[in-house]
C-alpha cells in the first residue's frame, strides 16, 4: 500500500469509526492492513468486542452474515459481494429441509461455515475446533445430521466411534489437497513436520504429523521442538504464522491450496467499501433469530476465546 493510499484509508476509517477485520486466508496485504486477523467464530465475535460502528469483514460472505446475526446494531461490510463458498453450492438449504424431512428426531449441527438460512435449519453450530465437544454434548441414543463437510464429519466420527449422516458436500479447495504433494514437500524439505486440518480426507490425515485447528495450529507450531513445518490449508495461514513466529519456517503443502472467492478482497476494494458504504450486509429477523438460537447453543457448549491479531 502506497503511502496516500494508507492515510486515505486511516482517515476513512477514522471519519467512519471503522475497523478491518481478516480471515487467516486472505492475502498478506490485506493482513497487514486488519486490525484484527483471525478464524470464522472469531471473525463473528469480533463486532461485539471492539469499540466501531461499522466493520470491513473481509473473508466470504456467511462469515459477515454471522457477524451480522451476532452483532446487528453495527453495520457489517464486506468489500466484495460476490465472496461466496464453493461448497455452499453443494449444499442448498432445499437439501438440508429434505435430511430434516427424512430424520426427523435427528439433531443437526452446522458448522458456522454456512449461510444464515441453513443456520436457521439447524439445531446447533460448530467450528473445526468445538466440533467434537459439540457432537460429544449429544446425547448418544439421538441421530445426527452433520453439515456441510462430510470429511470434517467423518473425522469427527472417527474420533467418538459415533456413526453420524453426512451429506456429499465438502470444500473443493481442501480437496485439492493430494498425498503426492504431500510427498514432494516432504522431499523439497526433509525433517519439516506436515500439519493438515481436520477437513482433510481420510488418506491425507493418515500421511500428517499432526492433525490442527486454526487455534490448534499456532499452539502445535509454538510449542514444537521442530523449526520448519508444512502446512496442508489455504496458504494465507503461512503469512500468519509467519508474523506469530518469525523465528520458524512455513511452507506450503499444496501448491493450488488458494480459496479464489476468499481473495476477492482487496487493498483497493477495502478502501472503496469505506468510501461509498459498499456492501451491507443484513441477515432478514426471522432468519437470523433461528440462526442465532443455533449459533448461541455452541457458545453455550463451547465459549470462544479471542485472540489478537498476531498472538499464538
Amino acid at each position: 500500500m502506497d503511502a496516500q493510499m494508507s492515510k486515505r484509508l486511516e482517515e476513512l476509517k477514522s471519519k467512519r469509526n471503522a475497523v478491518i477485520a481478516a480471515h487467516n486466508y486472505q492475502g498478506p496485504e490485506v493482513q497487514d492492513v486488519a486490525d484484527f486477523v483471525g478464524g470464522s467464530l472469531e471473525l463473528a465475535l469480533y463486532p461485539s468486542k471492539v469499540d466501531a460502528d461499522l466493520i470491513v469483514l473481509c473473508g466470504v460472505r456467511f462469515m459477515a452474515e454471522t457477524a451480522a446475526i451476532l452483532c446487528p446494531w453495527k453495520t457489517i461490510l464486506v468489500p466484495d459481494p460476490g465472496s461466496g463458498c464453493r461448497m455452499g453450492k453443494l449444499l442448498p438449504v432445499e437439501k438440508v429441509r429434505r435430511l430434516r424431512e427424512e430424520h426427523p428426531d435427528a439433531v443437526v449441527v452446522a458448522h458456522i461455515n454456512t449461510s444464515a438460512a441453513i443456520k436457521a435449519e439447524s439445531d446447533v453450530c460448530c467450528t473445526s475446533f468445538n466440533a467434537l465437544d459439540v457432537v460429544r454434548s449429544i446425547p448418544r441414543e439421538k441421530e445426527i445430521i452433520f453439515i456441510p463437510d462430510r470429511y470434517l464429519g467423518d473425522y469427527v466420527a472417527q474420533k467418538l466411534n459415533r456413526p453420524l449422516i453426512l451429506p456429499k458436500s465438502y470444500c473443493p479447495i481442501h480437496q485439492r489437497l493430494l498425498p503426492e504433494y504431500i510427498d514432494r514437500a516432504r522431499r523439497a524439505h526433509p525433517g519439516a513436520k506436515v500439519i493438515v486440518q481436520p477437513d482433510s480426507s481420510r488418506e491425507i490425515i493418515a500421511m500428517a504429523d499432526a492433525v490442527c485447528t486454526h487455534p490448534q495450529l499456532f499452539d502445535y507450531c509454538a510449542e514444537s521442538d521442530a523449526r520448519e513445518f508444512i502446512i496442508g490449508t489455504e496458504n494465507g495461514m503461512l503469512h500468519r504464522l509467519s508474523r506469530a513466529m518469525p523465528d520458524r519456517k512455513f511452507h506450503p503443502a499444496s501448491p493450488v491450496s488458494d480459496c479464489p472467492t476468499m481473495q476477492l478482497p482487496t487493498l483497493d476494494k477495502i478502501l472503496m467499501s469505506l468510501e461509498d458504504m459498499e456492501y451491507p450486509v443484513t441477515v432478514a429477523p426471522d432468519v437470523a433469530d433461528k440462526a442465532r438460537k443455533a449459533l448461541q447453543r455452541m457458545l453455550d457448549i463451547a465459549p470462544c476465546e479471542m485472540k489478537s491479531k498476531d498472538s499464538s
